[in-house]
């Protein structure tokens, strides 16, 4: 599901709302918990799954083509941990 696609089934499920303030809403809560990431910050939403990142170690890597040593820099990576809820309700159980 894109988040185009997001917006319109809650804008379906929620006459009562506007198109636009729906993507509003939704753009404000991806853009929150991408600040929350970017100040190193977790994120949990209870049933769903908790947001974190983590941190990958500089390393030297190969490049494939030539075969040469390169060195790889330190980088942060998201990281998403899914809740019980959820990975009940994927595999069905109740």
């Amino acid at each position: 599901m894109t988040k185009s696609e997001l917006i319109l089934r809650l804008a379906e499920s929620n006459p009562h709302l506007y198109q636009r303030d729906v993507e509003r809403i939704v753009s404000t809560i991806f853009d929150e918990i991408s600040t929350a990431l970017a100040r190193g910050d977790r994120v949990e939403l209870r049933g769903f799954g908790a947001f974190s990142v983590k941190t990958r170690d500089a390393r030297t890597g190969r490049n494939p083509r030539t075969g040469e040593s390169v060195l790889v820099a330190k980088k942060f990576v998201p990281f998403f941990k899914s809740g019980k809820d959820l990975r009940d309700r994927l595999n069905d159980r109740k």
